[in-house]
């Protein structure tokens, strides 16, 4: 199956729906994606603080200071910087961040058992991501990356409601899946929904893959 095509938005996601869904393998999701976490932890939790140190003819005193070079292991400020400075969004900077929403969605995917496929560091698998590259000097405002965490900030208000119905929603799934195999199409629609606008969020206010501001919706 193909992803969906979605010429509205700059990323498009969807996820297979699976016809049957393995009982233990959904039993025991979490201690089987010990390993994958593990991986993805060492990617988007590295060293998150630099320290300056000053010291005026006293004892020198030291401020930890947060790295905003990154943001969960995408890279914001550098593009952030070039695109202000040059009005460029360097594509391996670009294809970096993409590939990590990529693994991040397949093992968003797998906790939510949404399908039975271990997560691949690399291949795309029943869960289809893309985004846009966009031509930074005609498509991407020049001063708008300083402000869009702070323009997004409605839908963190929005998602953090869809996370926790997400949760109930899944904690809901696992017990339909262990006694039937099955997920329940309502709910599978909508944790793919509630990933689907939380990705946009992201590629908006974080990765700066597109001016676009996000639509207020779980479909594509």
């Amino acid at each position: 199956m193909n992803p969906l095509i979605d010429d509205a938005y700059a990323l498009t996601f969807d996820v297979e729906y699976p016809q049957q869904l393995s009982r233990w393998k959904t039993a025991f999701r979490l201690v089987l994606a010990l390993p994958i976490l593990v991986l993805v932890g060492l990617l988007v939790w590295p060293n998150e603080s630099a320290e300056m140190t000053a010291s005026w003819g006293v004892e020198p005193w030291t401020v930890t200071l947060p790295n905003i070079s990154y943001f969960g292991g995408f890279l914001v400020l550098p593009p952030l910087l070039m695109i202000v400075f040059r009005r460029k969004y360097p594509r391996w900077w670009f294809d970096w961040n993409v590939g990590l929403l990529k693994l991040e969605s397949r093992l968003t995917a797998y906790l939510y058992l949404l399908r039975d496929e271990y997560p691949s560091t690399d291949e795309d698998q029943a869960v289809h991501l893309t985004v846009r590259y966009p031509d930074a000097s005609r498509e991407l405002n020049r001063w708008l990356p300083i402000v869009k965490p702070l323009l997004a900030i409605p839908h963190y208000i929005v998602l953090f409601v869809l996370t926790v119905a997400s949760l109930v929603a899944v904690v809901i799934a696992w017990f339909a899946i262990v006694i039937t195999g099955r997920y329940p199409r309502p709910l599978f629609d909508f944790i793919v929904g509630y990933v689907r606008w939380s990705n946009r969020v992201v590629a908006y206010a974080f990765m700066l893959a597109t001016d676009e501001y996000p639509p207020f919706r779980l479909g594509a």
